[in-house]
């Protein structure tokens, strides 16, 4: 099933890199970029997860939550966090069942070899929990900035 937008946002409830289990439910009543990425401490993730903390002040400015999302553990996010000093939530999806849910778990090729992954995919989820935007193939450099230039066309447009 392909997401639109203006469709409620499926629920998530994923551990994050300290254990603790988040609901997209407990974030209705603010912004929330969903942000699917392929493995974490890897060239593309890194980058864009830097790339968003790096922006995160205005981020939080404009009372945006983000949520990453990848199938890798709980420990690895930890570690990738600490790494990189990422000060947003990264949720492990183990079981791969919201990557299914938002339909980024998907065949991908790579030097002509065939294999299931993540696609690098965002959600840009309103207060109300229904789908602002979605972001496809994405810039791992380039996304914070435009995440965070939507939310405030979409915020105005919003109220």
């Amino acid at each position: 099933m392909k997401l639109k937008t203006n469709s409620q946002a499926p629920e998530i409830k994923l551990p994050d890199q300290d254990g603790k289990v988040h609901k997209l439910s407990d974030y209705k009543g603010k912004w929330v970029l969903v942000y699917f990425y392929p493995k974490d401490d890897t060239p593309g993730c890194t980058k864009e997860a830097c790339a968003i903390r790096d922006d995160f002040d205005n981020f939080e400015k404009l009372k945006i939550k983000v949520l990453g999302v990848s199938a890798d553990s709980v420990a690895k996010h930890k570690k990738f966090a600490e790494k990189y000093n990422l000060p947003f939530t990264l949720l492990a999806d183990e079981e791969k069942k919201t990557v299914g849910d938002y339909g980024v778990w998907a065949e991908k090729k790579f030097l002509g070899k065939k294999y299931m992954g993540i696609l690098r995919s965002s959600f840009l989820i309103n207060p109300k929990g229904k789908i602002a935007k979605i972001y496809e193939n994405v810039k791992p450099a380039e996304h914070a900035e435009a995440v965070r230039k939507d939310v405030v066309e979409l915020v105005a447009q919003y109220v």
